[in-house]
């Protein structure tokens, strides 16, 4: 129950946090413009609370946390007050009407660059590259890399961390073409540079796992399987494991590390195993009997349960310290990044070279920024940052009801000399209406079937 309000709690603050900034954009633009606001909503809904401002305008936090708008004064909503036709949002210019559309999705890129920068500053810390083991006939064989061997380089883009090699594969996912790495030996800086050709890589994959797909395992400490968290829900909480004990077999076979003891428990949905742990320097014994979940179209055991990752050394750790400058440019390099990416993404999810399933909806993302939030505050703000980027890109899609479909009718606007017909205007909010409304169901299907 605890698990459950804090995941909550946490949501609601990520969620509030990213559509506050979002319409505060419009808000603080549409005022600087002239233009009267009715109402700032945080939420949809029956509100939960409102109060009027000094300027008159309605603040309002309603019941569903899944948005927010700003509503303006506009002739075509109604009559309008003689004195305050001259402030209607309808009545201004086309450049003004742009600048307050895509003011919230640069708000929300503002916040991004704003929490990246401050990270930045703080110094960032990642795990350094480095080969431990190249599978035999993978991409990573073809190209020639070695155990030992630092991944320097991944199409240019420079891979000092982890983090790195995994951002500059996903750029790759469902893409075609040649796959540039470039590698170094211990103590040395000279680059070993090399290419595969990758086809459609990883095409439709649910979750794929990039290094594995790569064909490399990086070097860090083993990962033994100690159960580092519970899910509320998860039937090894109601077998009566416990966080922090160490699993040694089950039905007998030994797992020394963590993968051992998920391929084990993958292998048996709905099958009966007797595990013993070491709790406090003594043995226990549990039995669990993991659920049958489907997961990339079969089905796999499932305890609802996660491992303690263990403290990876300083010699497998590289630092960065950056000044505000180089902070501030770092920030805005991760962000453009970010956007560039998400609108790849879609287009190759279009294009189906990107599986639909790896769409999250709001339980995914409320259970990521719990999760994150139980990481630490450093954790949190930067998965802050990805959503504020991700919700800001979205909302330039040029659909109807969309930020970007306004900015696309304002486009038809100036280059025709008058708007476009209301009609027309309407079919294209209806349409609008109808694709974010099923892209939100199928992405809450995507969550529940991940549930």
């Amino acid at each position: 129950m605890i698990d459950t309000l804090q995941t909550i709690v946490v949501a609601l603050v990520t969620f509030a946090t990213v559509v506050a900034v979002h319409e505060y954009g419009h808000f603080w633009v549409a005022r600087r413009a002239g233009v009267k606001v009715l109402r700032f909503s945080i939420g949809f809904g029956k509100p939960l609370l409102n109060w009027r401002g000094q300027d008159n305008t309605e603040y309002v936090i309603a019941a569903i946390p899944l948005g927010g708008y700003v509503r303006m004064a506009d002739e075509r909503d109604g009559d309008i007050a003689a004195a305050d036709l001259p402030r209607a949002f309808n009545r201004q210019s086309v450049g003004k009407r742009s600048a307050i559309a895509a003011a919230g999705p640069a708000a929300n890129f503002l916040l991004a660059i704003l929490v990246l920068w401050g990270l930045f500053l703080r110094g960032e810390i990642g795990v350094i590259p480095e080969i431990a083991t190249v599978a035999p006939g993978s991409i990573a064989e073809q190209a020639g890399l070695q155990p030992g061997q630092e991944i320097r380089e991944i199409d240019a883009r420079e891979t000092p961390t982890v983090a790195a090699v995994n951002f500059a594969l996903l750029e790759r996912l469902g893409d075609t073409g040649a796959l540039s790495l470039a590698v170094s030996r211990p103590g040395s800086d000279a680059l070993i540079r090399s290419e595969v050709a990758i086809d459609k890589w990883l095409k439709g994959a649910e979750q794929p796992d990039l290094l594995a797909a790569l064909g490399v395992t990086i070097r860090t400490p083993p990962v033994v399987p100690r159960v580092g968290g519970l899910t509320e829900a998860g039937v090894a909480r109601s077998a009566g494991f416990q966080v922090g004990d160490l699993i040694l077999e089950a039905d007998g076979t030994q797992l020394p590390l963590w993968i051992d003891w998920v391929n084990y428990v993958r292998s048996r949905p709905d099958q009966r195993i007797e595990v013993w742990v070491e709790r406090a320097g003594a043995r226990q014994n549990v039995v669990v009997t993991p659920a049958s979940v489907m997961a990339e179209d079969k089905r796999i055991g499932s305890v609802g349960m996660s491992v303690a990752l263990p403290a990876i050394p300083a010699s497998q750790q590289r630092r960065f310290d950056r000044g505000p400058v180089d902070a501030l440019s770092a920030s805005l390099n991760r962000t453009k990044d970010l956007v560039t990416f998400t609108f790849k993404s879609i287009a190759r999810m279009l294009q189906g070279l990107i599986s639909p399933s790896n769409l999250s909806g709001p339980i995914t993302i409320a259970q990521v920024a719990a999760s994150t939030a139980e990481a630490g505050w450093v954790a949190w703000l930067g998965f802050l940052a990805l959503l504020s980027v991700s919700l800001g890109a979205l909302n330039l899609l040029p659909i109807p009801v969309l930020d970007g479909g306004h900015l696309v009718f304002y486009g038809f606007e100036a280059v025709m000399g008058k708007p476009l017909p209301e009609k027309v205007q309407l079919a294209g909010y209806q349409m609008g209406v109808v694709l974010v409304l099923s892209i939100m169901v199928f992405a809450l299907y995507n969550d529940f079937a991940k549930l």
